[in-house]
Formats: structure tokens, sequence, C-alpha cells
């Protein structure tokens, strides 16, 4: 039978984007004689946001999917991540207290354009064997647990469609398709985030000649490259990316906690979100003459959201379809390297007659624990401190290392199957969740106390912090130890305030529409 017209397969993919394409290269990989199937609504992918890379998604992109000339060629090279911070006295770029990297990063990151990268990796699959259809709509998956399960589609000129397969996966992103349609869908109502985000043109570059001639001692004082690293304006509440990608434009975005901030009235969306990123003199530094993409503005609400089943013995989740945290930290392709990772070790045990029971069992119970404990370790309120330069340094001094110390030296210790357990789902993270849970939620009591005292933000004016990378090598434990002792020492000094306080819970705001492109 050809292959176009095949209504039986072994695996169908729903979603041709990275998660899915990734997922469909490693099958494919560890299953030559595959019959796969990718079904892909667009005629052309686009960007979306996620368009850095932190090290385990870039070991993935990689090493494990072979990307690197592809990455070298026609995307950037990250130079970490770099926060600024501002409070009344900070009246311009330099008096602006930053945390970043004082040399250049030792392990390799990416600034990538998402359209370009999954058109790539889609490509590679299809070169790989797998079949793709493209403008397609899949109206249904009707799920028949260790059977054959059934897809039902539009094709590119809307005549219904019907094909097979003993697995699905879905990859259809923040649709989430088969979350939604069969109720597993849930809104992470703790964590109520919005974001606005658009690709701006003639954004200054942090690396300009002019800039280093109007502040000298600011630019002599970062030895490394500023311009690529992914930069982090904040402010009390809310966050905003500047990502440089090949070819000059920018990404921009803000996310805020929709509990403490709200973007500023105006003629547009696009204004709205010029005027909330230009109260911070960064920003307003290098927007000054920039100008968003009208047709690239984009809003959504209540970003969070999980679900309660991530697999049946027939259907996987992967990527977006399977859940979202936040932009903060770029975890989102690495919750790619390991949902497509452990989607291909359960569909391919199966194909190897192993009992899919268990295995669906144990793909259940690490996704919902690795959402949770990442969701409490790293993100449950940290948009009350994110803004403050010493406890926001802090906690990305110890977010980071305990980051290489517990998931991404582990790759290279012991080889890519080790992707295929998610973060905090070993029963070895158990304690690593709880000290990170602890100190993040201490440093929002005292961000708290320090709003209600009048001093949150105290030394975001002139302040500066440059740190040397981490590595993997007998420093890096002592340099977690020496953190959580600074952690200890700011507990004795103000955080005992809070000790016998009960802070007040947060209630999230109940979900407002986005906001239109005309106020």
């Amino acid at each position: 039978m050809e292959e176009t017209q095949r209504t039986d397969w072994d695996v169908i993919v729903v979603g041709g984007a990275l998660s899915g394409a990734a997922t469909a290269c490693l099958l494919l990989r560890r299953n030559p004689q595959l019959r796969l199937l990718i079904l892909e609504r667009s005629e052309q992918l686009k960007r979306r946001v996620g368009e850095s890379t932190v090290e385990i998604s870039a070991y993935f992109l990689g090493r494990v999917l072979g990307l690197t000339d592809h990455l070298l060629e026609k995307h950037l090279p990250k130079q970490g991540m770099r926060f600024w911070f501002a409070n009344e006295s900070a009246r311009s770029l330099d008096q602006c207290s930053e945390t970043g990297p004082r040399y250049n990063v030792r392990l390799p990151g990416y600034q990538v354009d998402r359209a370009v990268l999954d058109e790539h990796v889609l490509a590679v699959a299809v070169k790989e064997g797998a079949v793709l259809r493209r403008l397609v709509r899949v109206r249904k998956v009707n799920l028949v647990s260790g059977g054959a399960q059934t897809v039902e589609w539009d094709d590119a000129d809307g005549n219904p469609q019907t094909a097979t397969a003993r697995w699905v996966v879905d990859a259809s992103g923040v649709n989430a398709l088969l979350a939604r349609q069969e109720g597993w869908h849930r809104p992470n109502a703790a964590h109520p985030t919005a974001t606005c985000w658009s690709r701006w043109t003639n954004v200054v570059s942090l690396d300009d000649r002019l800039l280093a001639e109007k502040y000298p001692a600011w630019s002599n004082r970062a030895k490394g490259v500023r311009s690529t690293a992914t930069n982090h304006v904040t402010g009390y509440g809310w966050w905003a990316w500047i990502i440089p990608l090949k070819g000059g434009d920018v990404s921009v975005g803000v996310v805020y906690d929709q509990r403490i901030v709200e973007l500023p009235a105006g003629p547009s969306l696009g204004e709205r979100l010029r005027e909330m990123l230009c109260t911070h003199p960064l920003a307003r530094e290098i927007l000054a003459n920039a100008s968003y993409q009208e047709g690239d503005m984009h809003f959504r609400r209540n970003l969070a959201y999980s679900s309660t089943t991530y697999a049946t013995d027939g259907a996987v989740l992967v990527g977006d379809a399977a859940g979202f945290i936040d932009p903060f930290y770029s975890p989102g392709m690495d919750w790619i390297s390991f949902s497509a990772s452990a989607a291909t070790a359960l569909i391919t045990d199966t194909f190897l007659g192993k009992p899919a029971a268990p295995r669906v069992e144990r793909h259940n119970r690490n996704f919902v624990e690795s959402y949770d404990r990442w969701f409490r370790a790293l993100y449950l309120d940290k948009y009350y401190y994110m803004g403050d330069f010493e406890l926001m340094t802090l906690a990305f001094r110890l977010d980071l290392g305990l980051y290489y110390l517990g998931i991404v030296r582990q790759p290279f210790l012991h080889g890519n199957r080790i992707l295929e357990t998610p973060p905090f789902a070993h029963p070895k993270s158990y304690w690593p969740f709880r000290l990170m849970e602890l100190y993040n939620r201490r440093l929002v009591a005292i961000a708290r106390d320090r709003r209600r005292r009048g001093t949150w933000g105290r030394r975001n004016h002139l302040g500066y912090f440059g740190f040397i990378s981490y590595e993997f090598n007998r420093r890096l434990p002592v340099r977690v130890t020496g953190l959580l002792c600074l952690w200890a020492g700011l507990e004795l000094r103000e955080g005992w305030r809070t000790w016998f306080r009960s802070a007040p819970a947060p209630v999230a705001l109940p979900a407002k529409p986005a906001p239109a492109q005309s106020a």
C-alpha cells in the first residue's frame, strides 16, 4: 500500500512542531521499521514563545537529536541569563542593578527562531521515515486501551479522514487536544500569570559601541557578551524577556502575576506592552527607537496548566500538550526533552512486548509528581520577590547551582536514557525538592515583609553581581553549600521577622479576557 494512502499506522503524531517532530525522530531511530504518520495543522510552522534553550534542552537538541550544526548555522549561541533590577533611584541603564555571567558561559545554549528550528526537525523526521500530512484539522481521537486508536480529521480540502494506530502521540501544544477532550486538563489556579509578546526591530544591542561610550564603566564590568544572553528586565510582580534572533529581530515580552499587577491602559496592546516595559530604565534605553511587529503581537492569560493523565495504553502527551508552568528560566524545551524521551521509551517498550500497564502507571506517576514538585520548588509565588536584586540573585544562584548539581550533569554522567525520567520524579530528588520549596517559600515571606516595611528592592540601584559560570567539578557542591550559608545569614538578619507570622494565602483573581488591540 502507498504510504500516502495508508490508514493503519503504528504511531500517529498529532502536531508537527518541535515536541511532535522530536518524538517522531526518537521513535524512528529506535524502531526504524515503524509506520509513523504526523498530522500538522499549518502549512508553515510559525514563531512561538520558547525561543531560548537552557542546558538540558541544548543537550537534547545537540547531542540527542544531533542538531549542533543547524543550531550554529541558523541560530545564535546563548550567553546564559542576565537580570536587571531598578527602583526609584535608578534613573539610567548604568544605574540598574545587574546579575549575570562575568565571562562567557561554559555549556552550550542557543537563542532559536522556533519557526526555523521546528521546520528543520520536522524535515529530519520525514527524512528518517515519517509520513507528513499538512493543513489537516484533527477533530477527535477515539481511545481504546490496549487496542487500535482512531483519529478523525479533515484534510486540506475539508474532506473527513480516518486512520488507526496502536499509539497516538498528542503534540498539539497549548490546544492540548487529548487533555481537553478527555477532561484531564487542569488550569493551575495557584499561578495566575499572563503574558504579552511580539518581535521587535531596531532594538539597541547591550554590546552596542555607542552604549559602551556612553557608559564605559558599566560596559567594562562584564567581560562576556551581554546581548545574546536572555536578558530579564524585572519589576514587582513581573519580568520581561529580551531575546535576539538570527537576522536582527528581537523577541520581547512580559509575564506578570495577575494578583499583583496588570498591563497599563493604552490605545493598543503593543503600546501597553511598551509602556509597561519602559517603566524600567534599561528597556526605556534600548527600546527608544524600536518598533514592534503589529501582526506578531500576542496575549495569553492563565498560562499554567497540567494534566491529570499523561499517558494511557495507547496515547501519550508530550510538550505543551502535557502541561505548562511558566516561561521564566525557559523550562519549556526541557519539558519537551523529558516528555519526548519518556514517550519514546514507553511506546518502544510496548512494541518490544513488555507489559504496558505498569509502564503507563509509572509514566503518569512520574509526570504528575514532576509537574507538582517543579512548580512548588521554583515558581510558587516567585513573582513576589523576582524584582528584588538581593532576593532574586540569591534565588537564581541557588536554583542554577542545584539545576547543575541534580539535573544538568546527569545525562553527561549517565547518557541520554536519563532524560526518560523527568525532574523531581526520582526518589532521591525528594529532599532536594523539599530544600528548594523551603527556600523559595522563605524568600517569598521575606519579600512580603520587605514590602510591608518599605525595604523591598532597596539594592536595585547600583548593584552588580558578576558570577563565574558553573562547571562539573568539585567546586560545584562547595558553591551550593556556600549559597545555603548565605541564605542562613539572610534568615538571621531579617528572616526571623516572619518565622512566626502566618502569611495571607494569595487568592487568584477571576479570569479576565485578553485585552483588545484597541482599548
